[in-house]
């Protein structure tokens, strides 16, 4: 896929996000809490993957392949767990574009420092100026969208 493609992509996934913590807001209404509602969306989107998986993929990889990966590997469902809990319980407090724009800030602050590391498979790339400029800026975006 090219750059544009996947940055086409990332806008649409990205899209989705808000959609996604109100849906899951109501859902934690009509399923009696916010742990309920972030269960059931995982079951969901479990089975559309798996139902993906077996439609877009040829068998499954082997044990020992999978056992070879590093233990970090596998929290990453169990981050997205987190983030989905996390927007559940936050999104009524702060509305859809308060929300977005403290995560984007977060998902922002966080990456600099992965990228500047080069932790979890990335290629190392320092902090510069410029993206802590960048940072502020989001800091400020999310003051003044919270403000305004």
């Amino acid at each position: 896929m090219a750059v544009w493609g996947s940055l086409v992509f990332a806008l649409i996934a990205g899209a989705m996000i808000p959609f996604q913590a109100g849906i899951n807001v109501q859902l934690a209404g009509l399923v009696g809490g916010s742990l309920r509602a972030a269960l059931v969306s995982f079951v969901v989107g479990t089975a559309a993957l798996f139902l993906l998986a077996l439609l877009a993929t040829r068998g499954v990889p082997s044990v020992s392949r999978a056992s070879a990966a590093p233990w970090w590997v596998w929290v990453g469902g169990l981050l997205g767990a987190f983030y989905v809990f996390g927007s559940i319980v936050t999104a009524p407090r702060l509305g859809a574009v308060v929300l977005i724009a403290a995560v984007v800030a977060g998902q922002s602050i966080a990456s600099v420092v992965i990228d500047h590391h080069g932790w979890v498979g990335f290629d190392e790339h320092p902090v510069t100026p410029g993206r802590i400029a960048g940072l502020v800026l989001l800091g400020a975006g999310v003051a003044l969208v919270r403000v305004f």
